[in-house]
This record gives C-alpha cells, sequence and structure tokens, in this order.
C-alpha cells in the first residue's frame, strides 16, 4: 500500500471556502487542509486526523470561515490518504452529512 499522500487543489471565492471545506471532511480520507491567499501565501494549515470528533471540529470551521473571509479568492489543497475511503463519525455528528441542511 503506497502511504504518501495525494495532493488536489481546488481554487474558489472567499464565501465559499468553508462550504467546500465541510464537503470535503465529510468525503472523509483527508490528512491536511492549507488554506492560500490569491498570492499564494498559507493563511491557514490544519492537520486533520481520523480522531477529531464532533465539537472539535466547529473551531476549525470558525478559522476557516475568518481566514476566508479576509481573502476573495482563496485555494484549497487538500493532501488525502489513499487507504481510507469513508467519511469519519464526526461529519455527522456536527451536521455536515449528505442529509443535513447545511451542506
Amino acid at each position: 500500500m503506497n502511504d504518501q499522500p495525494r495532493s488536489q487543489e481546488f481554487t474558489i471565492s472567499g464565501d465559499e471556502v468553508v462550504a467546500k471545506v465541510k464537503e470535503l471532511i465529510h468525503e472523509g480520507n483527508i490528512r491536511r487542509l492549507i488554506i492560500k491567499n490569491e498570492d499564494g501565501r498559507t493563511m491557514l494549515e490544519i492537520p486533520l486526523t481520523l480522531g477529531l470528533v464532533g465539537a472539535a471540529l466547529l473551531p476549525v470551521l470558525a478559522a476557516i470561515g475568518a481566514a476566508a473571509a479576509i481573502a476573495t479568492r482563496c485555494t484549497i489543497v487538500v493532501e488525502r490518504d489513499e487507504g481510507v475511503a469513508t467519511a469519519p463519525p464526526a461529519a455527522e455528528a456536527i451536521g455536515i452529512g449528505e442529509d443535513s441542511p447545511t451542506s
């Protein structure tokens, strides 16, 4: 099995960042999120582990929202684990699931 993380980048407007991060967390195989501004400078780097649960994600989402409010365009760099394919139970616990009105 390959233990190297796979990277992916999304460039979106600042007001769409929190929604995209919730969507990515729901996918569940994320090792790290990096939020960059228009100039490519790292604004926020968030390591995500499978042990991150429930209310522990709320301050992370608040920090992402605050960072995104500063920039008009953001790039989200996602490092994924190849071996993990399911969403963490925390995603449903804070309302990030597909049936949630916030997603």
